[in-house]
């Protein structure tokens, strides 16, 4: 992808009882933040602002598809810790990987005669859409015109976004450039052949904090506009305005300091977060104490994240330019653990990061990634399977990770 090595031709062995803690693990902390973004969703403006937020889309994010759910797709991001599996960060806004967890890997899994631990799981992707259209619907938005629309450039973003319209089945979807939207007559059309074509539901793969920032050619708030639409019931989205209160890294903040005072959860709900989450502040509570990391509260892939020692000294920095300037939290570092992997230049180790799917409110599906300490877009992904692999022909089989 992008001219580089991104899909390792290996498995990557996973037990019976690990798969099954992924998804205990994915459900469990699915419920905690499925009811402190409820909670958070009917807060005053001053909450939104200090989990990050852009005032661009406070209105929006009051917008769930129902009570219950802050999103439709989600991933959490774990690793198997020597303290037990936890739980890194949660992606549900625009999670990716989906394709290779949902699709790639039952393909992979056959050719290696091992049984996919995601067999079957595209269903969950189809039950999500249909049960958030029928529930848009009820609540009286029209659901008739659906788009699902990514950048049409990015490969990555594409692939995933015409993949999901093609197991969304909704109806008439189609696909449709981000560069191909606009703002019409206060509705939110597809422009195709000189004309205004309206919206009623849109897919998009496509970060709320950006569309806050986007603008067309002449200078227009074409981003805050849709957002106003969304805020106004005018435009039904997936995933919904609200997914981005639960992707906001100070929520993982909120969370702790919540549970540290001994304040909303209940007991079943304070051992997921003590069992699965890491120590997270707004503030540097570590140094001196132990190792930790600083993430923006909404970076991405890796970007902007930092690797420090106890005393404060920096182990190791992203590389890329985005989210610097977005205020950070601070976290307990945990070692990712190192895995031997072969890929086309030869055997090498690398860290292993595993994501768990939670498709509307259940957790799913999950997806390997190998790369360094700081987990970037362009990690490599790495086919998992349950049992012993049966080589294809022309391939050794691999040892057992």
């Amino acid at each position: 992808m992008y001219g580089e090595e991104y899909a390792l031709a290996m498995m990557l062995h996973i037990s019976e009882n690990e798969r099954r803690e992924l998804a205990v693990a994915t459900e469990r902390l699915g419920a905690v933040m499925m009811r402190t973004a409820e909670i958070v969703r009917q807060a005053d403006f001053e909450l939104f602002a200090e989990l990050g937020l852009p005032e661009a889309t406070w209105r929006a994010v009051r917008i769930a598809v129902s009570e219950q759910l802050p999103t439709v797709i989600g991933r959490f991001d774990f690793a198997w810790t020597k303290e037990g599996l936890k739980m890194l960060e949660f992606n549900s806004d625009t999670p990716t990987g989906i394709v290779e967890a949902f699709h790639v890997n039952g393909h992979i899994c056959k050719q290696y005669g091992m049984a996919d631990p995601n067999e079957d799981m595209a269903t969950h992707l189809t039950a999500a859409f249909r049960n958030a259209e029928e529930t848009y619907r009820l609540n009286g938005y029209p659901t008739g015109r659906v788009v699902f629309s990514a950048l049409d450039w990015h490969e990555e973003d594409a692939g995933t976004t015409r993949y999901l319209m093609r197991q969304s089945g909704l109806s008439g979807a189609r696909f449709a450039a981000l560069s191909d939207l606009r703002v019409y007559e206060d509705r939110l059309c597809l422009l195709a052949d000189g004309e205004h074509e309206p919206i009623d539901l849109l897919y998009r793969l496509h970060a709320l904090e950006k569309l806050a920032e986007d603008r067309d050619e002449d200078g227009y708030p074409t981003g805050e506009h849709a957002l106003s639409l969304m805020a106004d019931r005018r435009l039904a989205v997936l995933n919904p305005p609200s997914a981005l209160i639960a992707q906001t890294k100070a929520m993982q903040a909120l969370v702790w300091n919540l549970y540290e005072a001994g304040e909303f959860y209940t007991e079943e709900e304070r051992e997921a977060i003590r069992t699965y989450m890491l120590p997270t502040y707004m503030e540097n509570r570590f140094e001196g104490r132990c190792p930790y990391v600083t993430k923006p509260i909404l970076g991405r892939e890796g970007g902007g994240v930092t690797l420090y020692e106890a005393d404060g000294t920096a182990l190791e920095r992203d590389g890329e330019e985005l989210y610097w300037d977005q205020p950070m939290i601070y976290q307990q570092r945990v070692e990712l653990p190192v895995v031997p992997i072969r890929h086309e230049g030869g055997e090498a180790e690398a860290r292993l990061l595993w994501g768990s799917f939670w498709i509307g409110g259940r957790a799913s599906a999950i997806v390997a990634r190998a790369g360094g300490r700081i987990t970037g877009n362009m990690a490599y992904y790495v086919p998992v399977g349950i049992g012993e692999a049966e080589a294809p022909a022309g391939v050794e089989p691999e040892p057992a990770g």
